[in-house]
């Protein structure tokens, strides 16, 4: 999810937002339901009731209205929520590898089914007008366990084993479907085929388990990231954020920047101004890449190449304007664009790599963001959802960050197995 552009402005916001909205006093008067957000709007167009129909996906969200309209209280409709949005992500996570009915002829490896159907349910939440009524902190309550089991951050889970070295890996979902609203994003597909599996590499054998992320600014500025991060980091051996974003090639992005540059996000948002987070006053401008990325660039991990990206754009010390710097950043300067742009892929690497450093993890976790190709359909397929080289690309470019995860915990694990 690439975006490089060189905007000014000030970002409202200050220190990190609480992490997750209390359920209201019952004492409090019920809210009034809002209305559909502009991404759940998208979800009655013909491509994504095509992808949900063709995936099997496409009872998903009317069970689960069926479910929560069967809710006596609160306290059974958060149990409600938190055991659909749980059982979507596992269904998804199935489908991708292989287990369980395909329930149609879209193929296994799509992320695009989980997309639509969670936003089938954060609309039914959304709009739901429940006879014992609903706070409007309990109705975003209940987006947020929506939100986090659906999307694998409450499933993440490595066994006891001592043996097994620990991956945490990250995607997002698919954006700019405004521009094609058809859109696959590799890296929530790549999350989908990685849960849970063992990687061989030359240290041993390593346990992948994934998370998916929204394209939204504003969950970023409430935490999403931290909270999601924050218990495990100091668990594994290595992470990785993962999104889409140059044509035909890998990154292992080196440096991340501090701003946000203001690319209208799946809820058509724009921000723009420093990345908001907690004790902005020691929030440096930079972060960078605990990866190996040298040893990432020279294996052969597929056959798209792999590069080790250096380029940012910042304001030098002293100020002036944005200057595009191939080797990184210069002393005391501000950014304008880490080496992974001024989106939210950007913006998820300097989160989870700050989150490393200021864990104490800098010299002993290796962590950063890989860059995937930009995933493309075919030559003259304009209409359809899928088609031969979509899901060809889309293959080789989940097995090539396996490969990739692969050649970084061999590279890297020199320390003992975390406990």
């Amino acid at each position: 999810m690439l975006r490089i552009r060189v905007r000014s402005g000030v970002l409202g916001l200050a220190l990190l937002a609480g992490l997750a909205v209390p359920p209201a006093t019952a004492s409090a008067a019920p809210a009034t339901a809002p209305s559909p957000t502009a991404e759940e709007q998208r979800l009655d167009g013909a491509v994504p009731q095509e992808i949900l129909r063709r995936s099997g996906f496409d009872g998903v969200a009317a069970e689960f209205g069926r479910a929560l309209e069967g809710a006596h209280d609160y306290a059974q409709a958060r149990r409600i929520v938190v055991r659909e949005g749980s059982a979507l992500w596992r269904r998804a996570v199935d489908r991708a590898q292989g287990r369980g009915p395909a329930g149609g002829d879209l193929s296994r490896d799509d992320d695009r089914p989980l997309y639509w159907a969670r936003l089938g349910m954060s609309r039914h939440v959304r709009t739901w007008e429940p006879r014992f009524g609903l706070t409007g902190g309990q109705r975003d309550a209940l987006l947020d366990r929506l939100e986090r089991t659906s999307r694998g951050q409450t499933d993440i889970r490595y066994p006891a084993s001592g043996r097994l070295r620990r991956v945490l890996l990250t995607g997002f979902d698919p954006f700019t479907l405004d521009r094609d609203i058809r859109i696959s994003n590799p890296s929530g597909a790549t999350a989908l085929a990685l849960d849970g599996t063992v990687v061989e590499t030359a240290r041993g054998p390593a346990r992948i388990e994934t998370a998916v992320f929204p394209v939204r600014w504003d969950d970023f500025a409430e935490g999403t990231v931290e909270r999601t991060l924050r218990p495990y980091l100091p668990r594994v051996d290595l992470f990785t954020t993962v999104s889409q974003g140059r044509v035909g090639r890998f990154d292992i992005e080196r440096t991340n920047g501090a701003w946000r540059g203001g690319f209208p996000d799946n809820d058509n948002v724009s921000r723009t101004g420093t990345v908001p987070v907690a004790d902005p006053s020691a929030q440096p401008q930079w972060t960078g890449t605990t990866l190996p990325y040298a040893a990432v660039v020279a294996a052969p991990t597929g056959r798209f190449p792999v590069y080790d990206h250096t380029e940012v754009t910042e304001i030098p010390a002293g100020g002036g304007d944005p200057v595009v710097r191939p080797d990184g950043p210069t002393p005391g300067s501000t950014a304008r664009a880490g080496a992974g742009g001024d989106y939210l892929s950007n913006e998820i690497a300097y989160r989870a790599t700050l989150l490393r450093d200021r864990l104490g993890l800098h010299d002993t976790l290796p962590g950063g963001h890989v860059h995937t190709p930009v995933l493309r359909f075919g030559a003259g397929n304009t209409t359809e959802v899928t088609d031969p080289e979509f899901v060809r690309n889309r293959l080789d470019i989940v097995g090539q960050v396996r490969a990739i995860v692969a050649v970084s915990v061999g590279a890297t694990a020199n320390a003992p197995v975390r406990k």
